[in-house]
């Protein structure tokens, strides 16, 4: 074991999983006392970074260099592991860092967008005009008096999920409709057919 933890080549993903258990501890720590040191960073960090798409989530901006360590470290170890597997020995680490990174940012990106769908926003936006927007249904089937959920981008790439009805006909599953009206509880929708030629401009 002190083998393990002390040899050379698998030092870089030591420290990044080291750097990831004592982030956790410090942040931990911090809550409970008002005093987070991601919040310490945030005031020093450029303000720039705030518009950069793949920091635009609905949750704690520091998770993101967490799951970068920790898919960086977890990476670095599973190509360690294999090489050693293959050689009985392990690669030079500076043979495995780059790969590693590569690996680290795939999986991180990956995380983010998984997270930042299925985690609520922390403030709820008072009104979202999706009028005229693309939709497809999503789940069920609709017709007049039954509605079905459909998803929706806003503006600003958010998705949405809402209640859609047909004024007539019925509206399948995975059905491209366009929104036309909205009503108080749901909008109302008009399907699109894959030959309508403004449907085929919006996927270009």
């Amino acid at each position: 074991m002190p083998a393990f933890l002390l040899n050379y080549d698998l030092m870089p993903f030591h420290l990044s999983l080291m750097t990831v258990i004592l982030l956790g501890v410090v942040e931990t720590i911090g809550f409970y006392l008002k005093l987070r040191p991601s919040q310490f960073i945030k005031k020093f960090a450029p303000s720039r970074l705030e518009h950069l798409p793949l920091l635009n989530v609905k949750f704690s901006k520091s998770l993101i260099i967490l799951f970068l360590l920790m898919n960086f470290s977890y990476a670095g170890y599973v190509l360690q592991f294999f090489v050693y597997s293959q050689e009985q020995e392990f690669f030079p680490a500076y043979y495995l860092i780059i790969p590693a990174l590569i690996i680290a940012i795939f999986f991180t990106v990956f995380m983010i967008h998984c997270l930042d769908q299925v985690i609520p926003p922390k403030y709820k936006k008072t009104h979202v005009n999706l009028l005229g927007r693309l939709a497809t249904i999503s789940s069920g089937s609709a017709r007049p008096g039954f509605s079905a959920q459909a998803r929706v981008r806003d503006e600003f790439g958010q998705l949405h999920y809402v209640h859609v009805e047909p004024e007539f006909g019925e509206l399948e599953i995975q059905s491209q409709i366009i929104l036309i009206r909205l009503r108080k509880s749901h909008y109302i929708a008009k399907k699109i057919s894959p030959s309508n030629r403004l449907f085929s401009l919006a996927q270009d």
